[in-house]
């Protein structure tokens, strides 16, 4: 045991909810919840990350590290006409969709074909909203929002996993100094309320569909990746039915999908955790241990940011997007051949279309896939013609 094992993992953690807990309560106040849902939904999520984490680290003796997922977080608080008894029915079904893809490969096999460009431009499309909403804070409180921006760019070049942590601890301090907060909430321990969900063909299409495609190309598939690029050979199925299993269980008390991390299994998998990759799996006790004191205080933890400034919540939530949206627009436009469609795909879902109440992240998948599927009819043909002309040649 090396001190570099618990620190990596608590370093994990912090950055990992500080750093996007912005993100849950946006989309908590996105489906109508109450203050005492959403911190349900903190707490619920935070119990599913410790025991995911805590079995599948020992099950396994590899440093397999669960998250909320960043990205659905960003699709529910970009979406609009959904209640919270639909988003609780939508949570269940991309629980469900979860399981039954880590069970069935061929499952895992057909999300894995969706082009990187085409989920790119999806999730690129959603978070976009919340990054440039984060440049609308500024002539709202020039005063509180400048200073905090100059310091995320400035501390960025030395360690941009705290950068966004950073922000959201300076900018409560300015805050509570520049006078923009009331009276501070008391220390309360958290508890779960139950919802019951409700199961509309809308919400299935419009949330849980999307919800889980960016849960499984933008969140287990990176994770996957992560544990590779470590030296660490998973079985994807059984993690992926793992974390599907333990969102199903927490959907009720108002939780999204959790699911493989990236960002945090970084933090957790390299060889500054401990030279001996055998030994790295036991950052994921320690990890989960920070999240059942996160889950602990939940309830506190949402009442606090109720009374931070909400233009500091958008620039904390825009902020700690910057990169994810920065990737995706990378790996969307990085094939010339499959840029238009990828194009398509972030215009699309960035418009915030609604069809047949379905929101714009399934129509901007759709309409990517189509286009690709154009072009690449095209491409057939022109081969075919060019083989058929050849061989009338010879």
């Amino acid at each position: 045991m090396r001190l570099s094992i618990p620190v990596s993992a608590f370093v994990a953690a912090v950055v990992g909810f500080g750093g996007t807990l912005a993100l849950i309560i946006a989309a908590g106040d996105a489906v109508g919840a109450s203050q005492a849902q959403t911190a349900s939904m903190v707490t619920a999520l935070c119990i599913a990350m410790a025991v995911e984490t805590a079995w599948l680290s020992w099950r396994t003796k590899m440093p397999v590290i669960s998250a909320w997922s960043t990205p659905g977080a960003a699709l529910i608080g970009a979406s609009t006409g959904f209640s919270i008894n639909e988003a609780v029915g939508a949570f269940l079904v991309a629980g469900v969709l979860l399981v039954a893809t880590g069970l069935f490969k061929p499952l895992t096999r057909l999300i894995s074909k969706i082009p990187a460009s085409v989920a790119s431009g999806m999730l690129a499309g959603i978070v976009v909203t919340f990054v440039m909403n984060a440049a609308k804070t500024v002539p709202t409180d020039p005063l509180l929002i400048l200073p905090l921006i100059a310091a995320f760019f400035v501390i960025r070049l030395f360690n941009p996993a705290l950068s966004v942590l950073a922000v959201l601890i300076g900018g409560g301090a300015l805050a509570v100094a520049l006078g923009r907060i009331g009276a501070m909430p008391a220390l309360e321990m958290s508890t779960l309320v139950l919802t019951m969900p409700e199961f509309t063909l809308t919400s299935v299409i419009g949330l849980a569909l999307p919800l889980y495609l960016v849960t499984m190309a933008s969140q287990n598939l990176s994770g996957l990746a992560v544990l590779k690029a470590a030296g660490y050979d998973p079985e994807p199925g059984p993690l992926i039915a793992v974390t599907g299993l333990v969102s199903v269980l927490t959907a009720p008390f108002n939780a999204l999908t959790s699911n493989l991390a990236a960002i945090s299994a970084a933090i957790c998998t390299g060889p500054d955790v401990h030279p001996d990759p055998a030994e790295r799996w036991k950052t994921g006790p320690f990890y989960a241990l920070a999240y059942v004191v996160f889950a602990l205080f939940g309830a506190s933890l949402v009442a606090l940011f109720a009374v931070l400034p909400p233009s500091l919540i958008m620039l904390v939530a825009g902020l700690g997007l910057l990169g994810a949206l920065a990737n995706a627009l990378a790996i969307a436009l990085k094939d010339d051949k499959e840029r238009i469609a990828a194009t398509v795909t972030f215009a699309v879902t960035a418009s915030g279309l609604t069809l047949f109440g379905v929101g714009s992240a399934f129509w901007g998948l759709v309409a990517g896939l189509v286009v690709l599927f154009l072009d690449r009819l095209k491409f057939r043909q022109i081969f075919q013609a060019l083989v058929r002309f050849q061989a009338e040649k010879s």
